[in-house]
């Protein structure tokens, strides 16, 4: 769920702590939450359908989603290969840039942008620790 709660917090354009403030808890709830470390409130869930039309069953379930668009194998994918990366390279990032990383492949991804490898390394580099 916290890689959904990713890709929309992205497809909406806010910050994790504007989306926090807008929902009703602090950054660092919703930073955990996105990070998978806890589950999200069921109020929270409510503000962000009220506030921003969120589909409640796919951001929990990742079904029934009006996102017709969503191809969660290539996100599945893309992930595994970041991830390898990550580590073949021995470079740390943290987790809420990892997010960003994937957000904006999957965006280009589903808008039909194909991102090419560099481009990738590139926004490794700026999310280095």
């Amino acid at each position: 769920m916290g890689a959904r709660l990713a890709i929309t917090r992205s497809e909406i354009g806010l910050s994790q702590a504007a989306i926090a403030e807008a929902i009703g808890v602090s950054h660092r709830a919703y930073h955990s939450y996105e990070k998978g470390k806890r589950g999200i409130p069921v109020e929270a869930l409510v503000a962000m359908n009220e506030k921003f039309d969120i589909d409640v069953a796919w951001l929990l379930l990742g079904t029934k989603s009006v996102r017709e668009a969503h191809d969660f194998e290539a996100l599945k994918g893309f992930e595994a290969s970041l991830d390898r990366y990550l580590t073949e390279q021995n470079i740390r990032i943290k987790s809420e840039k990892r997010g960003a990383i994937v957000s904006r492949w999957y965006q280009s991804h589903v808008e039909g942008r194909e991102v090419a490898t560099d481009d990738v390394h590139t926004w490794i580099e700026f999310g280095r620790d």
